[in-house]
C-alpha cells in the first residue's frame, strides 16, 4: 500500500520536516524526489555524479500485526521514515523497500507464519538478496550504503551482511555498507523509555502490535490501523498482539518518529564520507 503524497506532506508538517510533494498528480522531477524508483537511469546517474553517493535500503517485512494493523505496516513505515531521513541528510537516494524477509518457518509454521498473510523467506535467501542489492549500488558509484531495518527479527542478519561485505567483496572498493543500529534502537529502546516516562507500563508498550508499535504506525499513516478493531483489542491477544494497543495515538507516535529520524540522521552524519 503506497502512501499518497498528501499523506506524506501532512506527516512532514506534523513532524516539523519538509520536502517537495507531488503537485496535482504531476510526476515528480529528478530534483524533487530521493526515491530511486521514481528516477530514470540517466537522472540517477546525474544525481550520483553530482554528489548523491549515499543510498538507504529500507527493510520492512510482511507479517501479521493483530486484528487492528495491516500486514504491510513495516513496509510503509520504513519507506516514510527513510524519505524523512534522506531529506535531512541530503545527497541521499532511497531504494525500493525490501518487503520479503525471514518471518519463521513454512512447514511446520513457526513465529509469524502461524498467521494468515505473513510472507517469509529463508535467512540465507534474505542475506543473499541484500548482499546483491548492496553490490549493485556499489558498482554504480554509491560510496555509502545504509541498511535501515524496521523489524527486530533480522537485526543480527543485516549486521552480518554489512560485516561480511566490508571484510570481503567490498574491502578494496571505495564503498562501505552500514547496518544502522541507531534506527532500530531509537524505536525499540529510546521511544519505549519515552513512553515509560509518560506512565505506560512495559506490558502496555509491548513488543509487537502493542502501544508503541501501534502509536508509531498511527503517526505515519493512520489508514494502516483499523479503528474499530483497535478499540476492541485485548492485551496479549491470541491473534498476535504482544502488548496493549488501546491507548495508542498519533501524538505518542510522533515522539517515536522524531526519535528515529533524529538518531538516524545524527548517526549517518557521523559516518565517514
Amino acid at each position: 500500500m503506497k502512501p499518497t503524497k498528501i499523506q506524506l506532506l501532512c506527516l512532514a508538517l506534523c513532524s516539523g520536516l519538509w520536502f517537495t510533494p507531488q503537485i496535482h498528480g504531476a510526476p515528480l522531477g529528478p530534483a524533487s524526489t530521493n526515491e530511486l524508483e521514481e528516477l530514470t537511469s540517466p537522472e540517477l546517474r546525474q544525481r550520483i555524479e553530482s554528489g548523491s553517493t549515499t543510498a538507504l535500503i529500507p527493510l520492512g517485512g510482511t507479517e501479521q500485526n493483530g486484528a487492528h494493523m495491516v500486514l504491510g505496516k513495516h513496509n510503509v513505515r520504513v519507506r516514510l521514515l527513510a524519505e524523512m531521513i534522506a531529506q535531512q541528510v541530503g545527497n541521499t537516494i532511497v531504494t525500493p523497500v525490501m518487503a520479503y524477509v525471514p518471518e519463521g518457518d513454512i512447514n511446520p509454521p513457526t513465529a509469524h507464519m502461524r498467521y494468515t498473510g505473513t510472507l517469509t523467506i529463508p535467512p540465507q535467501v534474505f542475506e543473499g538478496l541484500l548482499q546483491a542489492t548492496v553490490q549493485s549500488l556499489a558498482q554504480q558509484g554509491f560510496r555509502r550504503v545504509i541498511l535501515l531495518g524496521d523489524h527486530g527479527g533480522y537485526q543480527t542478519l543485516i549486521q552480518n551482511v554489512a560485516r561480511r561485505l566490508n571484510q570481503g567483496p567490498m574491502k578494496h572498493t571505495s564503498c562501505r555498507v552500514y547496518a544502522l543500529s541507531e534506527y532500530f534502537e531509537a524505536q525499540d529502546q529510546t521511544f519505549a523509555q519515552d513512553l515509560k516516562a509518560r506512565g505506560f507500563s512495559a506490558a502496555q508498550i509491548g513488543t509487537h502490535a502493542g502501544l508503541l508499535d501501534t502509536s508509531l504506525t498511527l503517526a505515519l499513516d493512520p489508514a494502516l490501523v483499523r479503528a474499530e478493531e483497535l478499540a476492541a483489542a485485548r492485551p496479549d491477544h491470541p491473534k498476535g498482539v504482544h502488548g496493549d494497543p488501546r491507548q495508542a495515538s498519533a501524538a505518542l507516535g510522533r515522539i517515536g518518529v522524531e526519535r528515529i529520524v533524529g538518531a538516524s540522521v545524527a548517526a549517518i552524519r557521523a559516518l565517514p564520507q
